[in-house]
């Protein structure tokens, strides 16, 4: 029992060690091996910023300001805001702002934000769309940035760089920082070596003719990549188109989010499972496995550390200070937790507190999975800045 304890021991640590290092390294490498150079060009064509909300009433003026600053042709350009059945002013705003060139999609009967996404594209004019959040400010040379690349035919999506701000410099806030920076040098890598898995939903730009309808509970920012890669359609990360958006302030917010952006992936790998074969689809297979499917396994790899530790403990020393070890990094996100309620920050805490929060979600939202629980609309959440 010694023996099955230690090495089951072993091989978890081992899959843990490969989801956050051994992976990055072998998709880095892969970047330098197999890299595809992304012809560019100075192309100019039309667009449509197509812009999601349901209730932001509190943000799509300073949105709808935003965009119509951007730097580009207004003959070419067309600003779309799709509400999802809204319930307050954002309607009423939008409008007030036609005068400007900005049209209103209304959705009716709260459908969700990807069906909302699906029939808003329909009547777009823009030979692409660019995809953003009611929430999300762009620079204004953003379209001279993302749209060289669609001068390569075997482009069908660029996605841009996501800069987090959090000007209540909040235990959250930091943990989403350092997650979403280890997380970009993934998508720089991924990018390089076959394709990008999945954009930041606050800035991607897509061929209006290889968009296809996505089904209501699909991750429409995940998807859309796999949907592309099918037409033989690669989609890549631009690193100099930038957007800002805020970070949540609480922890119970960024968890609800988590949960429900890994609930319609679970969704998402479940129904494309036949894009896990790298015998069909190649290094972007791989991709898929290690940087979605495994790494939305590692709360029962953490479970399988901490038992079998619990097992081997009082053995040695050894054995008793991974324990240790383990239970510590438990205690400090538990910390970061109270310090956070109690309107403090330790700056030490937020990532042992993030990692923990990432992985709890993705515990919680794989049982409501499998449970048959299926994500389709969205709830703002929005807190003054």
């Amino acid at each position: 029992m010694t023996t099955a304890a230690e090495i089951l021991f072993w091989l978890s640590i081992g899959g843990l060690v490969y989801v956050y290092v051994g992976y990055p390294l072998v998709v880095y490498v892969a970047g330098l091996i197999l890299a595809r150079p992304v012809v560019r060009g100075e192309i100019e064509p039309s667009v449509t910023i197509l812009i999601t909300a349901f209730n932001e009433e509190s943000a799509i003026a300073e949105k709808l300001a935003n965009t119509l600053a951007i730097e580009y042709p207004k003959e070419k350009l067309e600003i779309l805001v799709a509400s999802d059945g809204s319930t307050d002013r954002t309607d009423a705003i939008v409008k007030e702002h036609e005068h400007f060139g900005v049209r209103l999609f209304r959705q009716e009967g709260r459908l969700g934000k990807t069906v909302t996404q699906n029939n808003a594209v329909a009547t777009a004019t823009g030979e692409i769309v660019l995809f953003s959040d009611a929430t999300t400010e762009y620079s204004p040379d953003v379209l001279r940035k993302v749209l060289p690349a669609f001068a390569d035919d075997t482009v069908g999506c660029v996605a841009g760089r996501l800069v987090y701000l959090d000007k209540g410099e909040t235990n959250v806030g930091t943990g989403a920082q350092s997650y979403w920076n280890y997380e970009t040098f993934l998508k720089i890598s991924e990018s390089r070596a076959c394709s990008l898995i999945g954009a930041s939903g606050c800035l991607y730009a897509v061929r209006r003719s290889a968009y296809r309808p996505m089904y209501a509970e699909a991750c429409s920012d995940f998807l859309i990549c796999t949907e592309l890669y099918r037409q033989g359609l690669r989609s890549i990360f631009e690193p100099d188109a930038v957007c800002y958006e805020h970070t949540n302030q609480r922890t119970h917010e960024e968890f609800r989010m988590r949960v429900r952006v890994i609930s319609q992936t679970y969704t998402d790998l479940w129904r494309n499972a036949d894009m896990l074969n790298p015998f069909k689809s190649g290094f972007y297979a791989i991709q898929m496995i290690s940087h979605k499917l495994l790494r939305y396994c590692v709360p029962l790899i953490l479970a399988l550390i901490l038992i079998t530790n619990l097992f081997l403990a009082g053995r040695n020393v050894f054995w008793d200070i991974l324990l240790l070890g383990q239970v510590g990094v438990y205690a400090a996100a538990f910390l970061g937790w109270l310090v956070e309620r109690a309107g403090r920050r330790i700056t030490l805490l937020a990532i042992p507190l993030y990692f923990v929060l990432a992985n709890l979600a993705s515990a919680i939202a794989f049982f409501r999975f499998i449970r048959g629980e299926r994500v389709v609309t969205w709830e703002p959440i929005r807190e003054s800045r």
